[in-house]
């Protein structure tokens, strides 16, 4: 799991806090709606670069499975190119395998906060980067019959890439790519016995309404 001190000593959080804050003391959006709500269907595909089971030179590698779920977005856009976007969704449910065998299940929120910068505003296709935070709470735990845990919540930052396509008046299509880095120790028997690196990799499409 990334450790929280890494995050305290970047100062990430603080960071994306004092921007926004500056932002929203120019808000250049007085007379135009700040509101962007986004509803998308979501695939999170996990990297799946866990620590092999057994150390060094061991060959079993924990799985966490893909998932397709909806989830609701919000942003608010501090001025026509800066935005704060907070994405929103329920406990999703993986299923764990050990060299394609199944271990058991958990479950894991994991709400991004991120800052964007918007490239064209004005126009019909609007592209923008984004980068952020993310806290990811794990819960469920079901491993090796019950003899398996997993830590309780990561903290990991988000990197993010989409577009917003107009289709009509405060109606768009939306694009959006985000790799999320979600990390957590594998303990059996009071021991460590991996790393799961879940860093998944978020490809998502829906709508977005602006008011």
């Amino acid at each position: 799991m990334l450790n929280l001190s890494v995050c305290k000593n970047l100062g990430l959080p603080t960071l994306l806090a004092g921007i926004v804050l500056s932002a929203g003391a120019t808000n250049a959006l007085a007379d135009e709606q700040p509101w962007l709500v986004r509803v998308r269907a979501l695939n999170m595909a996990p990297a799946n670069e866990s620590d092999p089971v057994g150390g060094v030179g061991a060959s079993d590698r924990i799985h966490v499975s893909n998932k397709t779920f909806p989830e609701l977005d919000i942003s608010y856009f501090f001025t026509p190119n800066i935005a704060a976007e907070l994405v929103l969704t329920y406990p999703q449910k993986h299923d764990v395998t050990l060299d394609g065998k199944n271990i058991g299940s958990f479950k894991h929120l994991p709400p991004v906060l991120s800052l964007q910068y918007h490239f064209l505003p004005a126009r019909t296709v609007n592209p923008y980067l984004g980068v952020g935070v993310n806290y990811t709470r794990i819960s469920n735990v079901d491993l090796l019959g019950g003899s398996g845990s997993l830590e309780s919540s990561s903290v990991g930052f988000a990197m993010q890439a989409g577009a917003d396509i107009k289709v009509a008046d405060n109606v768009y299509l939306n694009f959006d790519v985000k790799k999320v880095q979600i990390r957590s120790d594998v303990n059996a028997g009071g021991k460590k016995i991996s790393e799961v690196k879940v860093d998944p990799l978020l490809v998502s499409i829906g709508l977005g309404w602006r008011f």
